[in-house]
């Protein structure tokens, strides 16, 4: 797997962003607080699987309090095959390394962050089997966990872009 700090994030509208992901999340910040905006930082992965490949993508999704919001996108394919548990895992893992690497600049900036996992809270769904490892996982690191139906990072905004 590549490592998703190095690897080259997107906007939306698909253009490139061109500086590092830290520098234009810390950019991003400093122009939020400028303008007066309060925002929360949510990050979130999900997959889809198209034939023999795996694609991901992983958001950092900034909220401005009441304003709306914007995000930073990265993808990701694989042709490693996957069972469920361990592509939920995997996405968790995405949005940890991520917020890991970002984690400086919210403390920094003062700034919430929530990690979202694209993973049901309801027994009878299928991703619900990851439900504890990756809730552990993501409390263990210090960052604050949502799962489904609160994680819109992952399970709305990178949904979309997957």
């Amino acid at each position: 797997m590549d490592s998703i700090v190095h690897s080259r994030w997107h906007r939306l509208d698909g253009s490139t962003v061109p500086l590092p992901i830290s520098q234009a999340v810390e950019n991003a910040l400093i122009h939020e607080k400028e303008l007066g905006n309060e925002i929360k930082v949510c990050i979130g992965t999900d997959s889809q699987v198209r034939g023999n490949e795996t694609e991901f993508a992983t958001v950092i999704v900034m909220l401005r309090k009441g304003k709306g919001g914007f995000m930073f996108i990265n993808y990701y394919k694989t042709t490693q095959k996957l069972g469920l548990k361990e592509r939920l895992l995997t996405e968790v893992s995405r949005s940890i390394e991520i917020a890991y690497h970002l984690c400086p600049l919210f403390d920094k900036y003062n700034t919430d962050l929530e990690v979202h996992a694209d993973i049901n809270t309801n027994p009878r769904f299928g991703s619900n089997t990851a439900l504890s490892e990756a809730m552990g996982y993501i409390l263990s690191m210090g960052f604050t966990f949502k799962a489904k139906p609160e994680a819109h990072a992952a399970s709305c905004c990178a949904n979309y872009v997957v």
